[in-house]
Formats: C-alpha cells, sequence, structure tokens
C-alpha cells in the first residue's frame, strides 16, 4: 500500500462513519427533492393569482410576455409589476433563511440555532431603524437621492457590521470559537435593542408605525429592484452553502474529529459566518423581520429524511421557499383586501412548532 493511500484509508473510514451516523436514506431525500421541486414550480404560479385584484387573469398574463397568449394591459402589470417580483423575492428570502438556519444549526451542533444568533438581525435591526428615524435628519437631495434603497441599505450595513465585529470578538490566534460568539451575540443584542430604543424614542407617529411593520416582515414591497439589490448576496450564499455540506457532517463528531478526517475546520467556520451574514443580511433589508424560517424548515426535514446536509441544505432551500410563498398566500388573502405582514403568519405557525422542538428534545438538552 502506497503511502498516499495509507493516509487516504483513514479518511475514508471517517467519512464512512460520518454517513453512517447520518443514516443512508438517499432514495428518500431524493424523492423528497423532486416532490419540493414539483411543488414549489405549483405554488409559485399559484402565487401569481393570490392578491387584493382576485378577478386577475395570472397565467394569460404571464405567457403574454412570451407571446403565448393575449392579456389585457392591467393583468400584465399587476402580475409583471407585482406579483412576478413579490414571488421571486419570496422564493429568494425563504431559500436564504432556511439555508441559513441549516447551516447554523449544524455549525452550533444545536437543533434550536438560528441565524439570529450570528447578529445580523439585531444589526439589522438598528440600520433600520436609523434609517427610518435618522432619514428626517437627512438633506432632501440626499434623501430623494437615495429613495427606497436608504432603509434597505442601512439594514443591511447594520447586519454586516455587527456579524464583523462579533466575528472579530469571538476569534483569538487564528480560531473562532462558537461559544464566545453566541455570549457576544446575545450582549450585542442587547446593546442593539438599547440603542434601537433611544432612537425609536425621537420617532414620529409616522415613523413608529413604519417601524411596527418593517419589524413585523413583509414582501408588500416587493418590486424589481429589490430584488435586485437582494438576489445577489442570496445566490452567492445558495450556491456556496452545499460545498460546506461534508464538513458539517464531519462537524457533528465534534471539532476535533472533523479536523481529524481532514476538515480545514476554522475555515469552514470562516465561510459559514461569512456565508449566513450575506444572506440573511441581504434577505432582512428587503423584507424586515420575518422568524422561525430558519428554525422550523431543517428540524422538519431531519425528521423526514435525516440529517445529512448533502441533501439538508438543497431540500431546505426548496422548503423554505415554498413555506415563505405559503405564508405569503396566506398574509394576502385572510382579511383581504387588506394584508396580514407576513411575520405574523410565519410566528403563528412556527411558535407552536418551536415549543414542540424544545419539549421534544428536552431530555437530550437537559432544559
Amino acid at each position: 500500500m502506497s503511502l498516499l493511500e495509507q493516509v487516504r484509508q483513514p479518511r475514508r473510514r471517517g467519512r464512512a462513519a460520518v454517513e453512517a451516523i447520518a443514516g443512508d436514506r438517499t432514495d428518500r431525500a431524493r424523492l423528497l427533492t423532486a416532490a419540493l421541486c414539483a411543488a414549489l414550480v405549483l405554488v409559485a404560479l399559484a402565487s401569481l393569482g393570490w392578491g387584493a385584484a382576485d378577478d386577475t387573469r395570472a397565467l394569460p398574463a404571464l405567457l403574454s410576455r412570451f407571446g403565448l397568449a393575449e392579456a389585457e394591459l392591467r393583468d400584465r402589470v399587476i402580475v409583471w409589476g407585482v406579483r412576478m417580483p413579490r414571488m421571486v423575492l419570496g422564493v429568494l428570502v425563504g431559500a436564504a433563511l432556511a439555508v441559513t438556519g441549516a447551516v447554523m444549526q449544524g455549525l452550533f451542533r444545536n437543533p434550536l440555532a438560528d441565524p439570529g444568533l450570528v447578529g445580523v438581525s439585531a444589526g439589522a435591526g438598528l440600520g433600520a431603524v436609523s434609517g427610518i428615524v435618522l432619514a428626517g435628519a437627512l438633506p432632501a437631495l440626499l434623501t430623494g437621492w437615495l429613495g427606497l434603497w436608504l432603509v434597505p441599505a442601512a439594514a443591511f450595513a447594520g447586519g454586516w457590521t455587527s456579524t464583523l465585529l462579533l466575528y472579530a470578538i469571538a476569534t483569538r490566534q487564528g480560531r473562532t470559537s462558537v461559544a464566545t460568539m453566541l455570549l457576544a451575540g446575545i450582549a450585542l443584542a442587547a446593546l442593539t435593542g438599547a440603542l434601537t430604543g433611544i432612537i425609536v424614542y425621537r420617532a414620529t407617529d409616522q415613523q413608529l408605525r413604519d417601524l411596527t411593520f418593517w419589524g413585523m416582515g413583509s414582501l408588500a414591497g416587493a418590486n424589481w429592484s429589490r430584488v435586485m439589490l437582494a438576489a445577489p448576496l442570496i445566490l452567492a450564499a445558495l450556491a456556496a452553502a452545499p460545498f460546506l455540506a461534508r464538513a458539517l457532517n464531519a462537524l457533528a463528531l465534534g471539532e476535533a474529529a472533523a479536523a481529524h478526517l481532514g476538515v480545514p475546520v476554522q475555515r469552514m467556520k470562516t465561510i459559514a459566518i461569512l456565508t449566513v451574514a450575506a444572506a440573511v443580511g441581504a434577505s432582512v433589508s428587503v423584507t424586515g423581520g420575518i422568524g422561525f424560517i430558519g428554525i422550523v424548515v431543517p428540524h422538519l426535514l431531519r425528521l423526514m429524511q435525516g440529517p445529512d446536509h448533502r441533501y439538508l441544505l438543497p431540500n431546505a432551500a426548496l422548503l423554505g421557499a415554498l413555506l415563505l410563498l405559503l405564508a405569503d398566500g396566506i398574509a394576502r388573502t385572510v382579511i383581504a383586501p387588506a394584508e396580514l405582514p407576513i411575520g405574523i403568519v410565519t410566528a403563528t405557525l412556527g411558535g407552536p412548532f418551536f415549543m414542540w422542538i424544545l419539549l421534544r428534545n428536552r431530555a437530550v438538552m437537559d432544559l
């Protein structure tokens, strides 16, 4: 046996052990992928017909862009100018929240981990509040030039700043401690909450109303400009996530075991944290706070197909997009022609499920 084979053989045995722990449910995972793809396509097409203008002929309006059908100008404007960007943004944000939730749970080795643990949500919230309240102090020429980009840009900047700050605090001598990052995230969330409260105290009644609706999360403000703002970072994060799958599988055995299997643990942590920061920061900046997707989707998939991240991550993207579109459909139709913030819908559905996760894992987590 050559020296190279002697080096590779323990790694192969290690990967086999990881896959044995994860469980061989390949056929079930692939079948679930096909089912989720079909369901997502159907729900995405159906979402083009949801809304206050329920008499819109969505399918002809959709096909008219390609010369395959004729539709009235009103229907084309509603479908292509309002509902299509909303559907695309819902798919992107739902996929981003679910995938980053799965990555964070694998990184922390805890099914209750959430993308908010890395400080993105807290920092983005502070940035958005600053953009809404302090915009009145900016020159009219500057606010007019920034337009709809002001609040999303401020939220994204706040999310990235808080993430980089946490990463700097948790990294020492080239090694990042996830436990330190978690504790620092709690402290930073308290600090940003205090700063947010100070800024809100100066807000006008209209600004308070805007802050309330932003905090609840919504796809109501979706347009092609916001899609183009969020899409590059979200798509880049979604493309990078599958390359973390084998490393996250190995990390389930512990950091030391993963390192012995050849996983560059520190580099993997860095890539995972930056991936989460990019995807969640871009998502929160354009939709506001939408909770529970990052917790519910990965846990639900583990029950259905097992914990193997090679299939968990892509299926999380599909199921996250599907659930967010369904939640958006409920938000648009339950009190039509008015509309609920989508964060209320996800919290109503996700809260009981989160409690069930806590009760189910109470013995394991010693709660």
